[in-house]
C-alpha cells in the first residue's frame, strides 16, 4: 500500500535524504520518497504503520511525519504559520544585523568614545545569544543531526561556524581578566554570529515563500473543479455535492456553468470552452454522443451528461497528479553548496582538531588553541552562504526591472543551461483570441460593405463566441439591420430574416445543407492558414466568406531569431490542428512543430526531448500547459496567462511580452557566472587562510594568524562576494 503524509522540520534537500534513509529502516517499509518541494513523504509499505512507528527515529532529529485526519490541522495552514514565523524572525534579526555591520565598519575605520565601546561591548553578546539560541536553533540542531547521521549540509556549516565564533567570544568575555595576558581579548566575534544567521534566515524566508506558491498551483487546479452538480434523480433535478455522484448518473449542465465531471452528452448540444485542456481560445461545438471533461465551461446550450468518470479518474485530476509528480522530480536535486559542505565540514573539523593536537604535542597548546579557533573562524561559511543568495537577489531584482519574475534560484540556475525552448501556441506565440483575418466576396449583386453589415446584423443575435469577433467588423452598431425570426442551429450556424429576406451564416456543412455549394478551393486555402471559415448566404446564393483565426504576436518572429542566435533550438507544442500549427510555425521560423497534443501528451513530448539529451524550457500560459511547465527543466509562464500556469512555472514573463524570454536566458547565464566567481572567492580565502591559521608559516617566519585576522579575512571575503554580485545591477541584457 502507498500513502502520502506531510513532513515538518525540513530545511534543505539533505533533510529529505536523511528522512527517507531513516524511514526505510522501519520494518514493513518497502520504499520511502520525500518530496522537498511539497514537504510530503510517500511511503510504500507491506502493512499499515502507526504514527508513532513512522516517527520513532526521526523526531529526535527534529522532523515529524504528520498523519492528517479530521481533527488534525491542515498542512497548508501549518506552512503558512511557519512562513509567518520566519517573517517575524527576519523582522527581528535585520535590525541586529544592521547594528553589527555598523559597528564592524565603525570599529575598522573610525575611533569612537570609550562609553560607546563599553555599551556595544555589552549589547552585542546579548544580541548574539538571542540570535544563536532562538533564531539560530535550526542550525544548532543541524550540528546535532550531523553528529548522529554524519550527513552535513549548509545548516551544519552555519551551526558550527556561528557557535564556534560565539563560544570563543563568550569565553574571552567571561574570563577577560585572566586571558588578556595570553590572548587579544579586544577582538570578539559576536558580530559573525549575528550577521551570518540574520542573512541566512532571510534566505530561508524567501525559499519558504516560493514553496508556498508551489503549493498554491495545486490549490488553483483543485479550484477549477465544480463543487456541486444538478442531477436527475427520480425524474427531478436536485443539487448535490460532486462527491455524491455515481458513475451513470445524469447531470444537468446549464449555460454559463462548469461541467462537473467527465461524461458523455446524452441530450442537447452546445459550445464548450475547453481552453483548460487544449489551450485553444475557440470553443468546441458538442452534440449528443460527444465526450465532455469536468472543469470545462458550457457557453450556451442546455446539456444532459451521463457521468463516466469520478475522482482521480477525471482528466482534471490527472493533470493535478502530473503537476505534483513533475514538481517532486526536481526536488531531490542537491544544491551546490550542500554538496560542497558534505565534504568541507568534516575536513575542517578534522583538520582543526589535528592541528590542535599537533601543536600540543609540540609543547605549545596555546598556539594549538589559537589555530583551532582560527581555522574554524576563517572557515565560517559567511562568504559561502552569501555567494549564491547575493547573486540571486541582485539577479532577481535585475530581472524584475526587466519585467521577468523569478520564483527561485533553481529556475535561474537551470535556465542558463537550456538548449531547447518549447513554446505553446495560443497566448504565447499568438495573441490568444480569434480575429477576422480573411474576407472574400462571392456575390455580384451585393457589395462587400453591405454583406458585412448583413453578417454582423445576424451574428449580433448569436451567443456563439465567434460571433463576438465578427461583430467588431462594424464600428457603428446603429447601422445594423433589424433581424426577425432568428434561429440558432447549434454546431452549424444561424438564420434570420432581414427586410423580408432570409439569410444564413455558418460553417460549410450548414451552407451545403441549403443546397448551395461552397468554394472548396477557397475553404481549403483558408484552412491551410489556420482560419475557421464562416459563410454568409441567402436561399439562392453564397454572399460572403469570412475567415477567423488567432494571429502571431508582433514580436514572435524576432524572438525566435534571437533564441537561435543564443544557440537554442525552438519547438512549438499545441493542441491545435496540424495544418493550423504548421502555418503558424512557418510564419514564426520555428524549428519543430508538434500539434494535436493534449496535456498528458505535452508532458510526454517534453520528456522525449529530455531523453534525447536536451535541457528543455517550456513556455506556456494555460491550465493545459501546467504538466509540461512542471516537467521541463524550467517552466516559463506568460504573465497574461492563467494563475495555474504562472504558479506551476519557475519564471513568469510579465505582460505576456515574449521579448523577455531571450533576456531571461541571458540574465540566467550571467547570474550563474557571477555565482561561480563568488564561490571561487569564498573558497580562495579558505584555501589560503586555513593553512596560515593552522600555523604553517610560524616555524619559518614566526607568523601566526590570530582569530582577529581570521575574522577580518572572512569579512573581506564576504565584502568581495557582495561587491561582485552588485555588478549584475549595471549589466546590460
Amino acid at each position: 500500500m502507498k500513502n502520502k503524509y506531510p513532513v515538518t522540520g525540513m530545511h534543505c534537500a539533505s533533510c529529505a535524504s536523511v528522512i527517507s534513509k531513516q524511514v526505510k529502516k522501519i520494518p514493513g517499509v518497502i520504499d520511502a520518497r520525500v518530496n522537498f518541494a511539497t514537504e510530503e513523504i510517500e511511503i510504500e509499505s507491506s502493512k499499515k504503520l502507526s504514527h508513532a512507528i513512522l516517527n520513532q527515529d526521526i523526531t529526535r532529529l527534529g522532523y515529524e511525519i504528520k498523519v492528517l485526519n479530521n481533527e488534525s490541522a491542515n498542512s497548508q495552514d501549518e506552512k503558512k504559520l511557519h512562513l509567518q514565523t520566519l517573517k517575524q524572525q527576519v523582522i527581528v534579526s535585520l535590525p541586529m544585523v544592521a547594528i553589527s555591520i555598523m559597528m564592524m565598519v565603525w570599529e575598522s575605520f573610525f575611533p569612537y568614545p570609550q562609553v560607546v565601546k563599553t555599551f556595544f561591548h555589552h549589547l552585542l553578546p546579548i544580541l548574539a545569544t538571542y540570535m544563536l539560541f532562538v533564531i539560530g536553533w535550526p542550525y544548532l540542531r543541524a550540528v546535532i543531526t550531523f553528529v548522529i547521521t554524519r550527513v552535513a549540509n549548509m545548516d551544519t556549516l552555519i551551526g558550527i561556524g556561528t557557535s564556534v565564533a560565539y563560544l570563543y567570544s563568550f569565553i574571552l568575555s567571561a574570563f577577560e581578566n585572566v586571558l588578556m595576558l595570553y590572548l587579544p581579548v579586544d577582538h570578539l566575534y559576536y558580530d559573525v554570529t549575528i550577521v551570518v544567521i540574520g542573512f541566512i534566515t532571510l534566505g530561508k524566508y524567501l525559499e519558504a515563500n516560493s514553496k508556498m506558491k508551489t503549493g498554491e498551483a495545486i490549490e488553483k487546479l483543485l479550484g477549477l473543479q465544480a463543487k456541486t452538480a444538478l442531477v436527475m434523480r427520480d425524474g427531478k433535478e436536485i443539487e448535490i455535492p460532486v462527491e455524491e455522484l455515481l458513475v451513470g448518473d445524469i447531470v444537468i449542465v446549464k449555460p454559463g456553468v462548469k461541467v462537473p465531471v467527465d461524461g458523455i452528452i446524452v441530450s442537447g448540444s452546445s459550445s464548450l470552452d475547453e481552453s483548460m485542456l487544449t489551450g485553444e481560445p475557440l470553443p468546441v461545438d458538442k452534440n449528443t454522443g460527444d465526450k465532455v471533461a469536468g472543469g470545462t465551461l458550457n457557453k450556451q446550450g442546455y446539456l444532459q451528461v451521463k457521468v463516466s468518470a469520478l475522482g482521480q479518474d477525471t482528466v482534471l485530476s490527472q493533470i493535478i497528479r502530473m503537476v505534483e509528480d513533475a514538481q517532486g522530480s526536481h526536488a531531490s536535486v542537491e544544491r551546490l553548496t550542500d554538496k560542497i559542505s558534505s565534504i568541507f565540514v568534516p575536513i575542517v573539523l578534522v583538520l582543526s582538531v589535528l592541528v590542535f593536537i599537533a601543536w600540543s604535542i609540540l609543547g605549545n597548546p596555546l598556539l594549538g588553541l589559537l589555530s583551532f579557533v582560527g581555522i574554524l573562524v576563517i572557515a565560517c561559511p559567511c562568504a559561502l552562504g552569501l555567494a549564491t543568495p547575493t547573486a540571486i537577489i541582485v539577479g532577481v531584482g535585475k530581472a524584475a526591472s526587466l519585467g521577468i519574475l523569478v520564483k527561485n534560484a533553481e529556475a535561474l540556475e537551470k535556465l542558463r543551461a537550456v538548449d531547447y525552448v518549447v513554446l505553446d501556441k495560443t497566448g504565447t506565440l499568438t495573441k490568444g483570441f480569434p480575429q477576422v483575418t480573411g474576407m472574400f466576396s462571392a456575390s455580384k449583386n451585393i457589395s462587400q460593405k453591405v454583406a458585412i453589415n448583413l453578417l454582423v446584423s445576424l451574428e449580433k443575435n448569436s451567443e456563439h463566441p465567434l460571433a463576438h469577433a465578427l461583430t467588431t467588423l462594424v464600428k457603428n452598431q446603429s447601422s445594423l439591420q433589424t433581424v426577425s425570426g432568428f434561429a440558432s442551429h447549434p454546431g452549424l450556424g444561424i438564420r434570420g430574416k432581414i427586410n423580408n429576406k432570409i439569410y444564413y451564416a455558418g460553417n460549410p456543412s450548414f451552407i451545403s445543407s441549403l443546397d448551395l455549394t461552397p468554394n472548396s478551393k477557397l475553404i481549403s486555402e483558408m484552412s491551410s492558414r489556420g482560419e475557421t471559415p464562416i459563410i454568409l448566404a441567402s436561399t439562392s446564393e453564397i454572399i460572403l466568406y469570412a475567415g477567423l483565426s488567432d494571429t502571431l504576436k508582433d514580436e514572435s518572429t524576432a524572438v525566435v531569431k534571437e533564441l537561435h542566435k543564443l544557440g537554442v533550438k525552438v519547438a512549438m507544442l499545441t493542441g491545435d490542428h496540424a495544418q493550423t500549427a504548421n502555418y503558424i510555425g512557418k510564419q514564426a521560423g520555428i524549428d519543430t512543430v508538434i500539434a494535436e497534443v493534449l496535456p498528458a501528451g505535452k508532458a510526454a513530448e517534453i520528456t522525449k526531448l529530455q531523453k534525447q539529451g536536451y535541457k528543455v524550457a517550456m513556455v506556456g500560459d494555460g491550465v493545459n500547459d501546467a504538466p509540461a511547465l512542471a516537467s521541463a527543466e524550467v517552466g516559463i509562464a506568460m504573465g497574461t496567462g492563467t494563475d495555474v500556469a504562472i504558479e506551476s512555472a519557475g519564471i513568469t514573463l510579465l505582460g505576456g511580452n515574449l521579448n523577455r524570454l531571450p533576456q531571461a536566458i541571458k540574465l540566467a547565464k550571467l547570474t550563474f557566472r557571477v555565482i561561480k566567481q563568488n564561490l571561487f572567492w569564498a573558497f580562495a580565502y579558505n584555501v589560503i587562510g586555513i593553512p596560515i591559521a593552522a600555523g604553517i608559516l610560524y616555524p619559518i617566519y614566526g607568523i601566526m594568524l590570530n582569530p582577529a585576522l581570521a575574522g577580518a579575512a572572512m569579512a573581506f571575503s564576504s565584502v568581495s562576494v557582495v561587491t561582485n554580485s552588485l555588478r549584475l545591477r549595471a549589466s546590460r541584457i
